[in-house]
């Protein structure tokens, strides 16, 4: 914990004042120095609900609660001319190349802030993580006739299957924690969850897809050997969704791959528009976050209780971080 001076107020940016801060893997593989793209030091922090400060940001006064996309674009590179801003060229995410939000207040580029009066501080720092989620879900364009396998249970898988129940498709869930098992059977209904550690995968899935195997997999677990072994799960004409990042080679096997004339894609961060789409299913209560939060610090104690998360994973879904700064 450091004490530095208060950012100035610069032309096209404004000042806000963090309330609600999430904890994600990418903090905690940073903070164990294991997180690709990564240089140090660095203030974590992009999971963010905030207020308004000052500025000129077209919309928003003093006092306005928002939430803040925190992949800072160039605007003029390939992918963003195609509107994919998730995966510019010289992307800069906050909390990961650039410092975070996990400071008093906050510099922020106007056309990054997104208004979320409406939501509760819990919903608006959940905005980000869910729609991580929610983007790789409308990437994989999911068809009526999908049968669509998550390959891991923490907040990003959740946030993967919540999406995915709403279009009401067979989807099961690989999950090893029976935290996060019973998470899934309580809270998100249809769902069929299988356990690796005590079914074998491959005749789980071929009775739960009468044969077909999963026709579309995403992977939320960032495991190398999850990855390797459940690309062999995919059906013939199926895709394979890489959400969770690791920093090794990825193995399969080209003829087996081939033959299936499978799809291999990735699923990048998020756009504004899955911002919007994620504040408009809390809005309407398609989600309730709260079961989610297992974890709560506060972030004057974070230097000493930040640490102690790594002690919590088999009951940790997400951490959030509530900052009491003086006005």
């Amino acid at each position: 914990m450091q004490q530095v001076d208060d950012p100035k107020l610069v032309p096209g940016c404004s000042i806000v004042k963090p309330r609600q801060i999430g904890i994600c893997g990418t903090d905690l593989h940073a903070f164990e120095g294991v997180q690709p793209y990564f240089t140090y030091p660095r203030v974590l922090g992009h999971e963010l609900a905030a207020e308004y400060v000052k500025g000129s940001a077209k919309g928003f006064s003093k006092g306005d609660l928002l939430t803040i996309l925190p992949y800072d674009y160039c605007g003029n590179c390939f992918a963003c001319r195609q509107g994919k801003t998730n995966c510019c060229s010289s992307l800069s995410v906050m909390g990961v190349h650039q410092d975070g939000g996990m400071c008093e207040y906050f510099s922020v580029p106007d056309h990054l802030l997104i208004k979320t009066n409406v939501l509760t501080l819990d919903q608006v720092a959940m905005v980000e993580p869910l729609a991580i989620g929610a983007h790789a879900v409308h990437r994989a364009n999911i068809q009526a006739h999908d049968q669509v396998l998550v390959m891991g249970a923490g907040p990003i898988g959740i946030g993967l299957l919540h999406f995915l129940s709403m279009l009401r498709i067979k989807t099961m869930v690989a999950e090893t924690i029976p935290f996060r098992i019973d998470y899934c059977r309580t809270h998100i209904p249809g769902i069929v969850c299988i356990d690796p550690a005590k079914e074998n995968m491959e005749d789980a899935l071929l009775s739960h897809t009468n044969g077909d195997m999963p026709s579309v997999i995403f992977d939320a677990t960032g495991n190398l050997s999850a990855i390797d072994q459940s690309l062999s799960y995919i059906s013939h004409a199926g895709k394979y969704v890489l959400v969770g990042l690791q920093q090794d080679d990825i193995r399969l096997n080209h003829p087996q791959f081939h033959k299936r004339e499978a799809t291999l894609m990735s699923s990048r961060n998020a756009t504004k528009a899955d911002f919007e789409f994620v504040i408009e299913a809390l809005k309407n209560k398609s989600i309730d976050v709260c079961p989610m939060i297992t974890h709560r610090l506060n972030f004057d104690d974070l230097p000493e209780d930040f640490p102690h998360l790594f002690e919590n994973k088999s009951i940790l879904i997400k951490a959030m971080i509530s900052c009491n700064h003086p006005s």
